[in-house]
């Protein structure tokens, strides 16, 4: 028994930093690198290092934390891997504003300097996110925390660039890409997001060649089509089956443009006749390519038109939109203007809209890898719970791009390749070459532009165990469990994590994936700040405390369902947390002459009513157990509520008032064993869930037995 009993008041404030100090003194979340045959393995989503505790992740930190806990306690050698991610074009945002402050740009430190000044921002403000999972009761172990640019993580993200080039997986080429002209770099697909916006459609007449006639083509973006080298058609639309390799003429410009059929031509959307932009539209692009057409680049990376545009040199894209659709109005070229709702591509970061341009990148060769990864998936190496996810990761993995891994930024891995200045030569090497391996020259530049974050992130299951070193951690640990995510990073994130993993460890990164739903308000919106409704989680944790927040989250985390999170509903389940405390107050003067042991077995004689509790704890058990390992917190959650406070607190502990008031009979005596063996067994339940109350009251009954953080689990 602890040195006194529990204070009258429960107040979160007085424990949960002093608990969590204790189970770090104590070493409780070190794993240990040899297998034992009971491994379980969670490495973490990381968060930015520019992060700050947000709704998403207190909900998926504390559905790892509930699973890694129940099976330390159920007698697993534990690791939850913790660590952070570089964040390359937000923190290099981050530390630009900082700079912007001081009236500098980046270049006005040269690379060298603004990396250092990002590294000092690293330590000094970085990482906080950190501290606010620990705050959270997250059991870490935090003595192997990594993040993506240590030293070890780079040397694992050289070694697999070297091998895809070296395979012929990754390649240098022209292509389009989604480029942002705020943020000056490419984003991959995924970085991408798009949203409806009410548009136009601009119907423009294309004066035939050699005739009076004309074929109206019908697009969204007038201000592309300076870069028209085409003009498209559906060789099964009636309409222009006669026209098909005949040519128009390019309203303005005076270009002729030829006339192609192809198949990819939806004859319902406008005319039927698009104009064909290689430079500035994906579709366009591929058409070109099939069609051996010219192409003609008019924008330059700032979003600006350039010297191919004659005479809307130098307007920015909207700008000459503008004055495109003015000039066609006054020549007689526009037919007419429609309404019409466009989907915005719009850069993941600053919000500005994607323009598609063609560029050198440095790209992976998806197709190989997204076949072994989409295997392993539909063979049941790994499993995605709720399985609906599963079709929608069949459908993005078999309408895969080649993923464009180059970022025109300076913060990130910088990539591996060195151009030889005499003969053109590209060399890409683990360390930096000393000469040219074609003429032998020494005047090599290494490549300025760095790797997607997303890149050295799919390495992060087996880097942060040590590869390419082959590590006890690695033999021991992967592949991990389950991974716990948001369905959001579905692609950016688990389906490369599938392709590294089964490339270079042979294996599926982990067994389970679990897609957790979404935090929204109580009325079902997403949280924003626009809308004033974004509720914080420490401003949260400092009200109630973790325990009661945590419990929250786990009890409406039903699968396939967004969560609607008021502070009503934490402010209920704090007082579940006051239930308990109020419960074990009445309890501990009982059993204070039978601590700890005294509990671990049942008298050999119960009443019906005795019986009847057992029996209950026993059913409670055993769907607390189905629900962690089937990833239905909340059937947990609900199951450990219904049970704690109705049967447990509003019947057993009243009729035991009975009998405990008949001190010093077998009566008395046996009513203490029942009431000390559900209560700490009720404690051990709650522990993956509420981690600091159970400890604090457990310590009270456990005297000198070890920690409750270490089980067992009932």
């Amino acid at each position: 028994m602890g040195d006194s009993m529990l204070p009258k008041v429960y107040d979160p404030s007085h424990i949960e930093q002093k608990w969590y100090d204790f189970w770090l003194a104590q070493k409780y979340f070190s794993a240990k690198e040899t297998k034992t045959g009971k491994e379980y393995s969670i490495v973490i989503p990381p968060p930015n290092v520019t992060g700050s505790l947000h709704m998403g992740h207190a909900l998926n930190n504390t559905l790892q934390d509930i699973l890694i806990r129940y099976h330390r306690m159920d007698g697993y050698n534990t690791l939850w891997m913790p660590g952070m991610d570089h964040a390359g074009i937000a923190t290099q945002n981050v530390v630009e504003r900082q700079l912007a402050q001081e009236g500098l740009h980046r270049e006005d430190l040269g690379r060298e300097k603004f990396i250092e000044r990002v590294w000092e921002w690293k330590q000094q403000s970085g990482g906080a996110i950190v501290n606010q999972l620990k705050r959270l009761g997250c059991s870490c172990d935090w003595d192997r925390e990594r993040f993506t640019m240590d030293e070890g993580l780079s040397r694992a993200v050289r070694e697999v660039f070297v091998r895809l080039y070296e395979e012929g997986l990754i390649y240098k080429g022209d292509y389009i890409v989604n480029w942002c002209p705020r943020c000056h770099t490419a984003l991959s697909d995924l970085e991408v997001e798009h949203e409806d916006s009410s548009g136009s459609l601009w119907f423009i007449k294309y004066p035939l060649d050699g005739t009076d006639k004309h074929i109206t083509v019908a697009t969204t973006r007038p201000e592309t089509m300076l870069g028209d080298t085409a003009v498209a058609v559906n060789p099964s639309d009636p309409r222009y089956a006669d026209l098909v390799g005949k040519f128009a003429i390019l309203p303005l410009v005076g270009r002729k443009l030829i006339i192609i059929g192809d198949p990819i031509v939806d004859e319902h959307f406008g005319t039927g006749a698009l104009k064909v932009t290689p430079s500035h539209d994906l579709t366009d692009f591929e058409l070109a390519r099939r069609h051996g057409l010219e192409r003609v680049t008019v924008m330059d990376f700032h979003g600006k038109i350039n010297e191919n545009g004659i005479h809307f040199y130098g307007m920015d894209r909207y700008e000459c939109r503008k004055a495109i659709v003015r000039e066609l109005d006054e020549k007689g070229f526009l037919e007419k203007i429609e309404p019409y709702a466009v989907g915005l591509g719009k850069c993941y970061r600053c919000k500005d809209v994607v323009e598609p341009l063609i560029s050198k990148q440095w790209f992976v060769k998806i197709g190989p890898l997204a076949e072994e990864a989409l295997k392993a998936v539909q063979d049941g190496r790994t499993r995605i719970v709720p399985e609906h996810w599963t079709k929608t990761y069949f459908e993005w993995m078999t309408n895969i791009r080649d993923w464009c891994v180059s970022r025109q930024i300076w913060w990130g891995h910088r990539i591996p390749a060195w151009t030889c200045q005499d003969c053109g030569e590209i060399i890409v090497a683990r360390e930096e070459p000393r000469e040219c391996s074609a003429c032998k020259g020494t005047r090599l530049v290494q490549e300025t532009d760095v790797l997607d974050t997303w890149f050295s992130s799919a390495l992060w299951p087996f880097s942060t165990m040590g590869w390419p070193d082959h590590t006890p951690l690695l033999k021991t640990f992967y592949p991990t469990s389950c991974l716990v995510t948001g369905f959001d990073i579905l692609f950016f994130w688990v389906a490369r994590m599938m392709m590294m993993g089964l490339k270079f460890m042979h294996d599926v990164p982990f067994r389970d994936v679990y897609i957790h739903a979404l935090v929204r308000d109580e009325n079902g919106k997403k949280m924003s700040k626009s809308l004033g409704n974004v509720i914080d989680p420490l401003l949260v944790m400092d009200k109630h405390g973790a325990d009661a927040f945590r419990f929250t989250l786990a009890a409406l985390a039903a699968q396939g369902r967004d969560i609607r999170l008021s502070e009503s509903r934490i402010e209920g389940y704090r007082n579940f947390m006051n239930k308990l405390w109020n419960a074990a107050r009445f309890a501990l003067p009982h059993l204070a002459d039978a601590p700890g042991a005294g509990f671990a077995e049942l008298p050999d004689r119960l009443d019906v009513v005795e019986q009847w509790i057992v029996s209950r704890l026993q059913r409670a058990i055993e769907e607390v157990r189905n629900g962690i390992e089937s990833y239905c917190f909340n059937d947990a959650a609900q199951c450990l509520y219904q049970f704690t406070w109705h049967e447990f607190c509003d019947w057993y502990i009243e009729y035991a008032k009975i009998p405990l008031a008949k001190s010093g009979t077998e009566e008395a005596l046996r009513a203490k064993k029942v009431l000390g063996y559900t209560l700490d067994r009720i404690l051990h339940l709650l522990h993956p869930f509420i981690p600091f109350i159970t400890e604090e009251i457990a310590s009270k009954i456990q005297g000198e037995r070890a920690s409750i953080t270490c089980g067992p689990f009932p």
